[in-house]
């Protein structure tokens, strides 16, 4: 995992650049100034969000992983880990929009099909904006020797949103995901650090919060993992598809529905998503065109190594061994079994129960769900 300074708690300006931008920057001498034309800044100083995970013993020492924005590796901005330090002054922020707030909604899913959430339809996002990232950091790193540049989007310890929000490209909504006041949610985010400092346009501003009172994502949520601006990683079923490596508590089976990976009700309930009469909604970029929303969950349970490496390849899927995905199959595939019968998935269900060949976790899961088939 690359590394990025603590300093980066302690920048005197964020700097947002949009990236739908990015196929603009083929003059290396203007990147910097076109930076700037469309940028947005702010000044930061010490990171609130760190503090206020201090103050609710949160984070890798306390073992509560209720906050998305702090991963185990965190501490690299809060520890000691002073050989990877630098002297950053600016971080442009970038946005990569993968879906429009103007998308029709999903089409009905398959009677056997497990759904796979928007952001990892596509290509895989690390690779694509870290390609984009390096090449316009090389282009700089030519034009300003001695100038230190270091990319990053969702694999390194920096909390990006709060980075983002303090940039202006939009605000920290109640859900904890970043909402652009004109394009919605749906994108992903990534920057570089560098020891240049970059001047933005002054006229340009931090979004003000437009949740309201608003709770329609608080409401929505199956499993009550929001509070206003909070989530509860132990009880999101994004973090239980796609980070959690061990058993899904039981009581959270039947929420999860047809999720096989992800979830989006969160994003799809939020009025900031809803079609955009502006005109300004924004285009996803062309390497997150879907190529599928779901899979056959008979399928999935029948899976090896080799089908999982060649179903996921080049996506975010890849997160998730075989063994999460199958065991979120299972669990999609009791629900689906609780509304209709389907013998054929009902018996690959008994088979991985029954299989000495399948891990403890899988055969554990499928007992469970059986057992609550039973009961029903």
């Amino acid at each position: 995992m690359p590394s990025i300074p603590q300093s980066l708690l302690w920048i005197s300006l964020v700097v947002l650049w949009l990236f739908v931008l990015v196929p603009m920057l083929t003059n290396k001498r203007d990147a910097v100034r076109r930076t700037s034309d469309v940028a947005l800044a702010t000044r930061v100083l010490n990171s609130s969000r760190i503090a206020r995970l201090r103050r609710r013993g949160r984070g890798p020492a306390s073992g509560h992983l209720s906050d998305p924005d702090w991963r185990p590796s965190a501490e690299d901005l809060d520890g000691d880990n002073r050989e990877n330090r630098a002297p950053g002054r600016s971080v442009v922020m970038v946005a990569d929009q993968y879906a429009s707030r103007d998308d029709p909604p999903d089409p009905p899913l398959g009677a056997r099909h497990g759904r796979i959430a928007r952001y990892a339809r596509g290509a895989d996002y690390h690779v694509q904006i870290k390609k984009r990232l390096h090449a316009v950091c090389d282009r700089l790193r030519t034009d300003h020797p001695g100038h230190e540049f270091r990319a990053f989007t969702d694999t390194a310890p920096v909390l990006e949103r709060e980075l983002a929000q303090r940039a202006g490209l939009g605000w920290v909504a109640k859900h904890t995901l970043l909402i652009h006041p004109l394009r919605g949610s749906y994108f992903f985010l990534g920057g570089f650090v560098t020891t240049l400092s970059a001047q933005p346009p002054p006229e340009q501003r931090v979004s003000a919060d437009h949740c309201g009172t608003c709770t329609r994502c608080i409401d929505a949520c199956p499993t009550n993992a929001i509070t206003p601006y909070s989530v509860d990683a132990s009880r999101c079923i994004s973090y239980l598809t796609i980070e959690r490596r061990l058993p899904i508590d039981e009581r959270f089976h039947e929420p999860i529905g047809d999720w096989l990976f992800g979830c989006d009700i969160c994003q799809e309930v939020c009025p900031h998503n809803r079609p955009a009469d502006h005109g300004r909604a924004g285009l996803p970029h062309d390497a997150y065109k879907p190529a599928r929303d779901s899979f056959d969950l008979l399928d999935v349970l029948g899976w090896n190594q080799d089908d999982r490496r060649s179903a996921f390849r080049s996506t975010a899927l890849k997160r998730a061994t075989l063994a999460m995905i199958k065991r979120n199959a299972i669990i999609v595939a009791g629900n689906k079994l609780s509304a209709a019968d389907d013998p054929p998935l009902a018996e690959s269900i008994h088979r991985i129960a029954d299989d000495p060949q399948e891990s403890d976790t899988l055969r554990t899961v499928a007992r469970i769900t059986l057992n609550r088939l039973n009961r029903q």
